[in-house]
């Protein structure tokens, strides 16, 4: 067998679990909109204003949770089982330290929105969505916590399993909450959002269930321990998580401002591009899922000291990234008026998307490539690039160039989806760039 098909099977063999797992947890979103968009076009549009706060900071704890990755993957590497098991510690501690913080920012979410130009109505309705999901923040940031843990031992399939059991759970909160079954009342955009802090907590529950009666601490554990706790320990996870919450945040809110820019278009284009957006986030699971099984395989061939076979895992895995990423641009282009019809009935909504599909369309293999990059330095523990790459790509020309071309040049939702094509192709050419000079066969020949 030679060593790229080696790496392709053995990479395979590690994301197609995370990437289903991705796609499930997506899932839980786009049902919510489906669901909540049988309400109407107005409630579609709060849901998603209200997720521009919600997802927008949440992507930032989790990034910094994810601190623990390049620990666990590099520590399972070298056979380090204490060392395995205080990151997890020591992740919960993080997670549970970032609950306050969230907290206080959904709680005004609606007055946030306001002030960055959205109207009263959308402000008011978001707010009761963000401000009701407040309970399960901690539920979701130690899921997170524990499921960054697994995977970075390898153990890709119980999350997918869980995952898996969330969306079923999801769609049964929505269903009575959100339109009055079973004798409860319909509750609407409220009822939306109780459903999913419910199922956020279903999902740290089964979690932890799955563990327990999987036994999956063993080999990589070594019970509770006072040093969780000491500073330099939290440092270690904060300087690797900080850039990686830091880059996931720039990526994800230059989506989320180019929300807000939609919002200030005529209705329905808000409503339009959260449909766009859904399911280029759907697409984008699948890079996603590689890259996280990219950073483990980096990260443990690391702990070996087996440089030259992880730069290899790192180009392997560029390349199955952008060659899986042609048939999401095959189902933008040719499914471009069958997507949004999924989502709403609205006729004009429906166009609106429909043109904005085939842009959508031509960023997917960039969106592939940098989204595998990132998890190729992440494994390597090197995350401060990812943030300066991100702030060029979209807050240097992403979002200024989709806001000239959208809103002053009046081109439109199309003119605001050019610029985030733009931003991405500038991110991947800088990922790879990278790669090909500091990859991991670099730490090789500053070890040696």
């Amino acid at each position: 067998m030679t060593p790229v098909r080696r790496e392709l099977l053995t990479i395979s063999a590690l994301a197609w679990p995370v990437v289903l797992t991705r796609l499930a947890t997506l899932m839980l979103g786009l049902v919510d909109t489906l669901m909540v968009g049988r309400l109407g076009v107005a409630e579609m549009e709060a849901v998603g204003l209200a997720d521009v706060c919600i997802f927008g900071s949440l992507i930032l704890a989790f990034g910094v949770v994810q601190g623990i990755d390049p620990i666990v993957s590099q520590a399972k590497g070298a056979g380090d089982r204490r060392r395995m098991g205080l990151a997890l510690q020591r992740g919960i501690v993080i997670a549970l330290l970032l609950v306050p913080v969230l907290s206080l920012f959904w709680y005004e979410t609606g007055a946030i929105l306001r002030a960055l130009g959205q109207t009263e109505a959308n402000g008011a309705l978001a707010n009761v969505y963000a401000r009701t999901q407040i309970f399960s923040i901690a539920p979701v940031l130690v899921f997170v916590a524990m499921q960054q843990y697994l995977l970075g031992r390898g153990l890709m399939k119980t999350p997918l399993v869980v995952a898996i059991a969330a969306n079923f759970a999801n769609v049964a909160f929505n269903e009575v909450l959100i339109f009055g079954r079973l004798g409860f009342p319909a509750m609407g955009v409220e009822g939306a959002a109780i459903a999913t802090g419910l199922t956020r907590v279903f999902s740290l529950i089964a979690l932890v269930i799955a563990i327990r009666a999987g036994r999956l601490l063993r080999g990589g554990w070594t019970g509770w321990s006072r040093d969780a706790l000491k500073l330099e320990g939290l440092a270690q996870v904060l300087v690797i998580g900080i850039p990686i919450g830091l880059a996931f945040g720039l990526e994800v809110w230059a989506f989320q401002t180019s929300t807000l820019l939609a919002g200030r278009l005529p209705s329905p284009n808000a409503a339009a591009h959260i449909i766009v957006l859904r399911m280029a986030s759907l697409a984008f699971m699948v890079p996603l899922g590689i890259s996280v099984a990219t950073s483990t395989r980096v990260g443990n061939l690391i702990g070996k000291r087996d440089y030259p076979e992880a730069q290899l895992a790192a180009w392997v895995a560029l390349g199955l990234g952008g060659a899986i990423m042609a048939f999401s641009t095959l189902a933008f282009v040719f499914g471009s008026e069958l997507w949004p019809r999924m989502f709403t009935r609205d006729p004009e909504a429906i166009a609106l998307a429909a043109a904005v599909f085939p842009v959508a369309a031509a960023f997917q293999f960039f969106d592939g490539a940098q989204a595998v990059g990132a998890g190729v330095l992440r494994g390597m523990g090197h995350t401060q690039p990812t943030v300066v790459f991100n702030l060029l790509g979209f807050w240097a020309l992403g979002i200024p160039l989709g806001w000239l071309l959208g809103i002053q040049l009046g081109y439109g939702l199309a003119g605001i989806w050019w610029g985030l094509a733009a931003g991405l192709l500038v991110v991947a050419a800088l990922f790879v760039g990278w790669i090909q000079l500091r990859g991991p066969a670099r730490l090789g020949l500053e070890s040696s």
